[in-house]
């Protein structure tokens, strides 16, 4: 499946961070986590670390006096909703608006990122080619199977993970709920490697001309919202037109596992929507 689906059980929901306190110490050390990641995708150099860290400091910092709130009431919402049936329309209008809480948080990045991009040599952006060279084939690997039956397996295994996370354990009519629509799902593993690949084609050749151009701050920044954007609006119209069915078909399968639960797991989803929801105010309280 796409990611774009996971907002309303993964992505919008601070998932695979286990327990309250894991939430706060992972969000806690946050600049240093990302820090990481950044440097094992560009290996900063001596000269851009110290500013990578600052700036990393900076966007945490107004994150968690800004942003956090209105997380924090966004899921106590969820937990409230979680309590009885939900439609399609509901799922798709809170992916939509998580979607314009990331674009707030991306935006908000973009003035620093584009300092760290004009100072990049041809070197990092080398780097980076090999570092998501071989994230694509990690991703080929796991949705790309040669025997179709592995692929169905490994796609319902990780959909099963995905629900259980919130719901706890699904008994098998709810497998086999998942299991049908999946056999169904307009997703085309294939085409969206494929257009990952693109859009990371895209990307490097971006951070090549302007390298090459000695780009100034203000075109950079404009570059990077173009491509930020990108992300969730293909410029290939076919792309957009294959997104939006499988949007369609996620939150409708959403929509069917939510109501298929029992009161039971509906109130699992609700206490652990309502311990992130804790976290998050604790979170923003401590600044």
């Amino acid at each position: 499946m796409s990611n774009r689906w996971k907002a309303w059980i993964i992505v919008l929901l601070l998932p695979l961070l286990g327990g309250c306190s894991a939430v706060r110490l992972s969000y806690g050390q946050g600049p240093l986590l990302a820090y990481w990641w950044l440097d094992s995708q560009v290996a900063f150099t001596a000269e851009q670390a110290p500013q990578v860290r600052s700036a990393l400091v900076d966007w945490f910092t107004w994150h968690r006096s800004t942003q956090l709130p209105d997380y924090a009431q966004a899921l106590g919402e969820l937990a409230a909703a979680a309590a009885g049936p939900v439609s399609p329309g509901q799922v798709c209008q809170q992916i939509e608006a998580w979607q314009r809480r990331a674009e707030r948080a991306v935006d908000r990045a973009v003035p620093a990122a584009a300092e760290q991009v004009r100072s990049m040599t041809l070197e990092q952006i080398q780097h980076i080619e090999r570092r998501q060279a071989d994230r694509q084939k990690e991703l080929v690997a796991d949705h790309q199977q040669a025997d179709l039956a592995e692929r169905q397996k490994a796609a319902l295994a990780r959909s099963v993970d995905r629900f259980e996370s919130i719901y706890g354990s699904l008994d098998d009519a709810q497998r086999q709920l998942l299991a049908a629509a999946l056999a169904t799902s307009p997703f085309d593993a294939e085409r969206w490697l494929t257009e990952r690949r693109l859009r990371t084609a895209e990307v490097l050749r971006s951070l090549r001309q302007w390298q090459a151009e000695q780009a100034d701050s203000a075109t950079v920044q404009a570059g990077l919202r173009r491509l930020a954007a990108e992300t969730l609006r293909s410029p290939r119209a076919d792309y957009r037109a294959y997104s939006q069915r499988l949007l369609t078909a996620n939150c409708n399968l959403v929509a069917q596992l939510h109501n298929s639960t029992s009161a039971a797991q509906r109130q699992r989803a609700a206490a652990k929507l309502q311990g992130w929801q804790a976290d998050l105010r604790a979170l923003a309280d401590s600044r």
